[in-house]
């Protein structure tokens, strides 16, 4: 049974890019590489062997943290994220969009009320305006 579970996950599920792991760019604006947090403008360099073993416990600290905390945490947090969008999903198909129509139903129903209202109680008045308005001549002289 397991192992026919297995098989049906895998052929629902699209392959993994393992390399690229940002195809739709959700991400791109943020810049972590040593490139992109520390730069020494000219004029102001430090000793080349400071500079390169900056370099080096820059991205060995960033990738050493970076993977204890996805170790740690990233999996209750996908978790957290999968249950999140599952609940919005569920609130917008069962509750959300099922409100809207029946408030779009109301309210097609409350506009005949109005504009039927809204006849009944102007035309007479915008009627009665025109006759009287009707009357009026101008004459260049």
């Amino acid at each position: 049974f397991i192992k026919d579970l297995k098989k049906l996950n895998m052929s629902q599920e699209k392959e993994l890019d393992m390399v690229d792991r940002d195809p739709n760019q959700l991400n791109a604006h943020v810049k972590v590489q040593f490139e992109d947090v520390l730069a020494e403008p000219d004029g102001a360099h430090s000793i080349d062997c400071v500079w390169r073993c900056s370099y080096m416990c820059f991205n060995c600290g960033k990738n050493c943290c970076y993977k204890l905390m996805t170790t740690l945490c990233g999996l209750f947090i996908a978790l957290y994220w999968g249950c999140e969008f599952a609940f919005i999903t569920f609130d917008q198909v069962w509750c959300i969009t099922p409100s809207l129509r029946i408030f779009s139903i109301y309210m097609g129903c409350a506009q005949k009320f109005f504009g039927t209202c809204v006849t009944c109680f102007l035309a007479p008045i915008c009627e009665t305006c025109g006759l009287m308005f009707s009357r009026i001549t101008v004459k260049n002289q």
